[in-house]
């Protein structure tokens, strides 16, 4: 694969399992980090018309989305439960990014990096499209275990970033018209 820089009109932002119960299990500075990452993530891509794709693994065991980042949420965001891992098992999440085919850039955020993350990354992977893995925007409740994943899915073909990186490669440049606004969201 060439490398890649994720562009505006190519990409979708997909938060898997961001949830209350999966949340409180997490380690409390990282998963803070995650937080305000995917924060400006959701901001950032609903101001620039990048669309948003959801999941929750057995909201009705593990609560829903975090409200600090629901609230957030541009409307037409689509939201999906599931019980599988991989999201891309969710035969209508899957049929969705099929009907999308110029979104094949997916910015992966969420939890845990090394369950719901990894097999979802293997399944875009598989399916063609280009997922970059927000190391920023992604925890599980041990560290070391999301370094493993980080590792099995850049070494399977996934683009490993950061939030910001995301940001700026989608802005492009400091001319672009939503410049100021846009970096502002980052703190």
């Amino acid at each position: 694969m060439a490398f890649a820089l994720s562009r505006i009109q190519e990409s979708l932002l997909l938060m898997v399992d961001l949830q209350e119960g999966l949340f409180r299990a997490m380690p409390k500075e990282e998963g803070a980090r995650m937080v305000a990452t995917v924060r400006m993530l959701v901001q950032a891509a609903a101001r620039l018309g990048i669309p948003v794709v959801v999941t929750e693994q057995y909201p009705k065991g593990l609560g829903p989305t975090l409200p600090e980042i629901g609230e957030l949420l541009p409307p037409g965001s689509r939201r999906f439960e599931k019980r599988v891992f991989s999201a891309l098992k969710r035969a209508e999440l899957r049929e969705l990014l099929l009907t999308l085919p110029n979104r094949r850039q997916v910015i992966v955020v969420g939890m845990e990096a090394h369950v719901c993350i990894l097999q979802t990354v293997a399944d875009l992977l598989d399916g063609g499209w280009i997922p970059f893995v927000v190391a920023d925007g992604i925890c599980s409740r041990d560290p070391e275990r999301k370094l493993y994943a980080l590792d099995r899915m850049e070494r399977g073909g996934a683009v490993i970033t950061c939030g910001e990186s995301v940001v700026f490669e989608w802005l492009e440049s400091a001319d672009h018209p939503r410049f100021k606004e846009i970096v502002a969201l980052i703190r």
